[in-house]
């Protein structure tokens, strides 16, 4: 049998650590450089994945992450940014990582390898969620059992991993294999493969805010301004779309809400009307705009 792609060593990695460490370090940047071109093999599948993670939270489902170490590590960054990004409701947005989140530095190996803990997380799953899966392997048994259960209940699966022919693909809804070339440390795959995974759930993410209406001309139109930053930022938004002098007027108006304050200044009689644009147009503050103001 083939050795995984993940555990192979690397052409640098005889007398690696022998040599200056400014020189391992440009050989480290390289590595992460090539593991990011791995993603460009992926686009139509992670776009695929960012789809069925809009239309599941159309349809009133949860988006649950599910993996184990590193891979837990990627999904949990990507999971608990949703809220302040794309005003997520953090109650439809789960992490399942083996062994549980981390409280410390300290995060163990064996579990990744407990089937039965997947199987005790994984009965929140129903059919009206999509479950994204990390592997760097694409065999860890923690996740291939919550891969296993999720499609038995009939949600989506949305599997990556960075092996070819990896197990976790198998019966997933979306396959996205990222092929990243052996670690220069072997087997660690928090560098290249951990790089390539954040990577793509970020863009998967933010394909899914572009579904929802959620960006709008490279914009974060759904955060909700609830810190000194995000108001500042919220009422920057306004403006530019808008034109308006008194962004945070609107703002508040439309209790910190962006879309709704967008449509308040520019013309919405008040916040039942902007609601309502809104709801028409499923949240797509383009199409409301248009509503609001119809072409002669």
């Amino acid at each position: 049998m083939a050795e995984p792609m993940t555990e192979r060593l690397h052409d640098l990695a005889p007398g690696l650590d022998d040599l200056p460490l400014d020189v391992i370090a440009g050989h480290l940047l390289a590595a992460q450089t090539q593991a990011l071109v791995a993603v460009s093999h992926a686009l139509p599948e992670i776009a695929q994945g960012g789809r069925i993670m809009a239309e599941t939270l159309n349809a009133g489902g949860r988006l649950i992450y599910a993996a184990a170490g590193s891979s837990g590590l990627m999904a949990m960054a990507d999971a608990c940014e949703l809220a302040g990004t794309y005003g997520i409701d953090p109650a439809r947005v789960s992490i399942l990582m083996a062994g549980g989140l981390p409280q410390d530095a300290a995060m163990p190996g064996g579990t990744e390898d407990d089937r039965q803990e997947a199987a005790t997380a994984a009965r929140i799953i129903t059919e009206k969620d999509a479950v994204i899966l990390l592997s760097a392997s694409g065999t860890t048994p923690y996740a291939l059992e919550i891969a296993k259960i999720a499609q038995r209940q009939g949600a989506a699966t949305i599997a990556i991993a960075n092996n070819p022919g990896a197990s976790l693909f198998q019966g997933a809804s979306v396959a996205i294999c990222l092929p990243t070339p052996p670690e220069l440390i072997a087997g660690s795959t928090r560098m290249g493969a951990g790089t390539a995974q954040k990577a793509a759930l970020n863009m998967m993410s933010t394909l899914m805010g572009v579904a929802l209406g959620h960006i709008h001309d490279g914009m974060m139109v759904n955060l909700r301004a609830d810190n000194a930053k995000l108001e500042a930022r919220a009422a920057a938004i306004i403006a530019r779309i808008t034109g308006s002098a008194a962004p945070k007027t609107h703002l508040f108006a439309a209790n910190g809400a962006v879309k709704p304050a967008i449509l308040l200044a520019a013309g919405a009689t008040d916040l039942t009307q902007a609601e309502a644009l809104l709801t028409a147009s499923d949240g797509h503050i383009r199409t409301a705009l248009a509503a609001l103001k119809p072409r002669a």
